[in-house]
């Protein structure tokens, strides 16, 4: 039982990079870089946590060379704070589209990412999706991946996604949970803390 269930664990983190990386980094990456400037003020004053500008009910799409839709990003509202240079977002969607057409979703109650996007946060109800994607090709088929924490941080120039709060994966019918996890993609290791439990349904009869 625990070998089955930490290969089941290890097949699952395989897929967290595209889960949640490509998700963010694209979406984020957009949305800081099609933002309104703000207008430079009148006499120069130190900067206050008080907006300087907003964005209410958008959505910011990116597209490809070829006109594909690789990201969009959706909100009610966005604050951009002046004197830390970061976006807060409120009711977040977030959606990318792989070339392949594997598609990842997000939303979570804010989010906040700095000036370049290399760091975001979701808070609050924070749920990642990747779709079921089909086999193709000699590729096995991938069921449907979702990842729920009430709190998750990417760094995507580092390429990790941490958080110190309780995680739920859901891979097709099998569950896993922690009390917080770290994981790295570039050294490829994912860390489970606090109580870890999975549970492992067994496959179709051959």
């Amino acid at each position: 039982m625990m070998n089955r269930l930490r290969q089941g664990w290890e097949q699952a983190s395989l897929y967290l990079p595209v889960l949640l990386m490509g998700l963010l980094a694209l979406g984020t990456w957009w949305l800081v870089r099609n933002a309104p400037m703000p207008q430079l003020p009148a006499i120069d004053r130190p900067p206050s946590h008080q907006p300087d500008y907003f964005m209410k009910n958008f959505s910011v799409k990116s597209f490809d060379a070829t006109g594909r839709l690789q990201s969009e990003v959706q909100g009610e509202m966005a604050r951009h704070y002046p004197d830390s240079d970061t976006l807060e977002i409120d009711q977040v969607r977030m959606r990318s589209v792989t070339p392949e057409g594997r598609r990842t979703l997000a939303t979570a109650n804010r989010a906040l990412t700095n000036a370049d996007g290399t760091e975001v946060q979701l808070f609050g109800n924070a749920i990642v999706t990747r779709e079921p994607v089909p086999a193709q090709a000699g590729a096995p088929a991938q069921p449907r991946l979702e990842f729920r924490s009430e709190f998750l941080h990417a760094y995507t120039d580092s390429e990790r996604v941490r958080s110190d709060q309780p995680v739920v994966l859901t891979r097709g019918e099998d569950r896993f949970t922690a009390d917080a996890m770290d994981y790295d993609n570039l050294d490829q290791v994912l860390q489970l803390r606090g109580r870890v439990r999975g549970v492992l349904m067994p496959g179709p009869a051959k």
